[in-house]
């Protein structure tokens, strides 16, 4: 038997470089990921989100009214997109997330301050993520005693220095106790569809072209998109039982509510379940081995947990991951099923979430056919 050999190893070594240089894919893989993983754990998480999205419904136009949205909008938490004239006009805004937080000073508002008779402002949270919202709501415990301090003078410097000139009421929306688990619970759906499908997509076409066996299917005189189909159509039911298993799991083991918008959610469930596998599909067409497939599949899946709002407050990023994430299916099929479940959303308020789902369904899907193959290398 040869004794050890720091020579011999070192070519092993050597040879073991050399190959590793050679697959591109998986050597760009390996660097890409913790750089993805430095860049957007380091630059676009931030759980104490700023400039949240805010309407307004100011019932009387006053100086005290004007100060109210001023120091709202001065603490840095709260910037006002929104005025609004009328209830429903704040109720839809919020239902519709184009709103995170909807203020309401009432007509007597002025007159009640001046009189000291328990004036009252009212601030309604979308708290279908509460982490979102904490930390503003948090803010607001200071407001009655900072907003109006330019505005009590004179004859009404007493109201400054006895008990606060008004009081803010907080409405916690969707989820008044803020539970954690109604939030990311739903968000689940999305997470384990799309780790699911693309995965078991790519990795089952890879997997033939691998044994060969996909030439076998090639010598057939089956269309591109007939193939396409008839991979793809089992793992339709695979997606569907899945959904199912966790929004019965989700109802009886956390006691998420259930309001409605399914007529959109079911939409929405039928176009990410095709679009998320024909992503599959196309990875599939481009890796050389199932590694690489699994490796690909990653490399869209991390983004898709940090940047879509599923882990982390997605109005706490900076604009450029929000860019990015407005550019991933999970993002938009997220908010349509917190929508749907947390809010009774219709239609008419998932209208741009469908659109989204529909145009990646419709680009993946004919970047597939394209990448498709009718012979093999």
């Amino acid at each position: 038997m040869r004794g050890f050999s720091p020579d011999r190893i070192w070519a092993v070594v050597v040879k073991e470089f050399r190959q590793l240089t050679r697959d591109r894919m998986t050597f760009a893989i390996m660097l890409g990921i913790p750089i993805l993983q430095l860049t957007l754990l380091g630059y676009a998480i931030n759980f104490l989100p700023r400039n949240l999205p805010t309407a307004v419904l100011a019932q009387e136009d006053s100086r005290f009214a004007r100060s109210i949205v001023s120091a709202l909008r001065n603490s840095g938490y709260f910037e006002f997109t929104r005025e609004v004239h009328t209830p429903a006009e704040l109720d839809a805004l919020v239902r519709r997330g184009e709103a995170q937080f909807a203020v309401v000073i009432p007509g007597d508002f002025t007159r009640r301050v001046a009189r000291g008779d328990k004036a009252q402002i009212l601030v309604e949270a979308d708290a279908s993520d509460p982490t979102a919202t904490a930390a503003a709501v948090a803010a607001l415990a200071g407001l009655p005693q900072q907003a109006l301090a330019g505005e009590l003078k004179g004859g009404l410097a007493a109201r400054a220095a006895a008990t606060p000139p008004f009081e803010v009421v907080i409405h916690n929306r969707f989820n008044p106790e803020a539970v954690t688990a109604f939030n990311i619970v739903p968000g689940l759906l999305g997470v384990i569809l799309s780790l699911t499908l693309v995965m078991m997509t790519a990795l089952s076409v890879t997997r033939e072209t691998e044994r060969g066996t996909m030439e076998s299917l090639l010598a057939t005189p089956l269309e591109p998109i007939e193939v396409m189909v008839g991979k793809l159509a089992p793992y339709v039911l695979v997606g569907i039982v899945q959904t199912v298993v966790i929004l019965i799991t989700a109802r009886l083991l956390f006691h998420v509510p259930m309001q409605g918008g399914w007529p959109g959610l079911s939409l929405g469930l039928a176009l990410f379940i095709v679009g998320s596998l024909a992503l599959g599909f196309l990875i599939s067409t481009v890796a050389r081995s199932q590694l690489q497939a699994m490796q690909m599949s990653f490399f869209y899946l991390l983004p898709s947990i940090l940047l879509s709002g599923f882990a982390f407050p997605f109005r706490g990023m900076p604009g450029w991951a929000q860019l990015i994430g407005e550019a991933i299916p999970v993002t938009h099929f997220l908010r349509l099923v917190r929508g749907a479940l947390l809010k009774g959303q219709t239609l008419a308020d998932q209208w741009r979430e469908l659109l989204a789902l529909t145009a990646f369904m419709l680009i993946v899907t004919a970047l597939a056919m394209a990448r498709y193959r009718r012979t093999l290398d």
